[in-house]
This record gives structure tokens, C-alpha cells and sequence, in this order.
């Protein structure tokens, strides 16, 4: 038996489990597990790291950064980025990877336009990571909004807005099952030449979204972000390194 998994806490929602069973059976994948592994403290690694056959493991909030000290190696990305979301066993040897930024460079690219060159990354946790990543390789400048940074969300104005015509929710601000709350931002400010993009993908539309579209803004969720790092981790977990 191959096994897989998914650490985090309160995950019991789960897009990995779903997305793996979904593909073992429709590749007809056989003796493979996935699990989830819902931990309280990260000190519960432990208990995932003695099974004999575990071969690689996702890692999602709030675990992305906090995992790190019990790896034995960090490839070049991870490391730059300083989070991890997928975990490679082989030999006895635990090395982290980021593939959540593989993930939102593919999935963001085909959406911009030379004017959105210059992003507002709202949030500044584990994922907002990969994103500064991303943008830093695109060359697209960044301002980062969170509750105590530099700059503040009581601090936005429409000016904001409007010089950064590129902005992306890194916060689970939106996530069901609280779907009627959305990011504090000047969304009046908002027109049709932004380009929204939340890492949340449940709902399919958070108020975020639904706010940049009434003003005419293309919109784009988190979904495939979500199936691309998760074909990524399969063909890291698949690799003869």
C-alpha cells in the first residue's frame, strides 16, 4: 500500500481528499491511500512521520511555515519562499517543496494584461508567501495589506485601488461557511480593468469576487491553483528523486 496525506487543522473539508480519491479512481491508481491528518499542534507529526508507508504529505494552514524545522531538506523554491504545502518521503528522508506558487503562476498568467502591473496582495500568512514569490519571478511590484504591516486596512483608499489594478485575497476572509464576509477594501474604487483573484475556492464565488465583477472586473478563484499544485505534488511524490 502507497499512502498519501493531507496535515493541517480543522480540515475536515478537505479539497485534497476528495481530489485524490477522485483521481486514484479515475486512473485506476490502485493500493494508494490518501488521508487526512487533522492536527491540533504540529507536534503531532510525529505520530504521521512513524508510518511505514507514507511516501508524501500535503501541508496546509497553519502548518505551512511551522513544518519546516521537521524536515530533513528544503528544495531551492521552498526555500526562497520560506512555506511549505508538500512533503516528498523517500529513504527515510522527509524534504519539503512549495508547489502552491507552481500552482498560482500557472493558473495566473494566462490572465494578465500589460496594465496589471502592480499587485495588492491582501493577507500576509503562509499562502500570501508563494504569491510574493510569483510576482517577484513576473517582475510585478506589490503592496502587501494586513491588520498590523505598513500598510493597514483601515488605511486603504480609493488611490489604492486605482494604481494597483491587480489585487489577490491571500486571507480566508470569504470562506464558507462564512460566505457573507469579504476583505475591507474601497471596492467602489474598483473598474473593468482589475483582474480579482482569490485563493478561496469554497464558495465559487466569495463577495470578494462577486463585488469585482458587478464593477466589470475579470475574476478568477482558487480552484485550479488548488488542481495544479496537487498534480504537482503527485508528479514530485512520482519522481525518481
Amino acid at each position: 500500500m502507497r499512502r498519501f496525506g493531507l496535515i493541517g487543522k480543522n480540515i475536515a473539508y478537505s479539497f485534497s481528499k476528495k481530489y485524490f480519491h477522485q483521481k486514484f479512481e479515475n486512473e485506476g491508481i490502485k493500493n494508494t491511500l490518501y488521508q487526512v491528518f487533522d492536527l491540533n499542534s504540529i507536534h503531532k507529526i510525529s505520530s504521521v512521520w512513524e508510518l511505514d508507508d507514507l511516501e508524501g504529505i500535503n501541508v496546509t494552514k497553519p502548518y505551512k511555515e511551522a513544518i519546516i524545522p521537521f524536515l530533513d531538506n528544503l528544495e531551492v523554491v521552498a526555500k526562497k519562499i520560506g512555506a511549505v504545502n508538500c512533503v516528498k518521503i523517500s529513504n527515510g528522508e522527509k524534504t519539503g517543496y512549495n508547489t502552491d506558487a507552481y500552482g498560482f503562476e500557472n493558473s495566473l498568467k494566462p490572465l494578465l494584461k500589460p496594465h496589471h502591473n502592480k499587485a495588492l496582495i491582501l493577507g500576509d500568512g503562509g499562502a500570501a508567501k508563494a504569491v510574493k514569490f510569483v510576482l517577484e519571478k513576473l517582475k510585478i511590484p506589490y503592496q502587501t495589506v494586513s491588520r498590523n504591516g505598513s500598510l493597514r486596512y483601515s488605511e486603504l483608499n480609493a488611490a489604492h485601488i486605482e494604481n494597483h489594478l491587480l489585487i489577490i485575497n491571500c486571507t480566508p476572509v470569504g470562506t464558507f461557511p462564512n460566505i457573507d464576509e469579504s476583505p475591507e477594501i474601497p471596492y467602489e474604487a474598483l473598474t473593468d480593468m482589475h483582474l480579482l483573484y482569490d485563493l478561496i475556492y469554497n464558495p465559487e464565488k466569495t463577495q470578494f469576487l462577486q463585488f469585482g465583477e458587478e464593477k466589470g472586473a475579470e475574476i478568477k478563484n482558487g480552484y485550479e491553483m488548488l488542481v495544479l499544485q496537487a498534480e504537482k505534488s503527485w508528479e514530485i511524490w512520482n519522481s525518481p528523486l
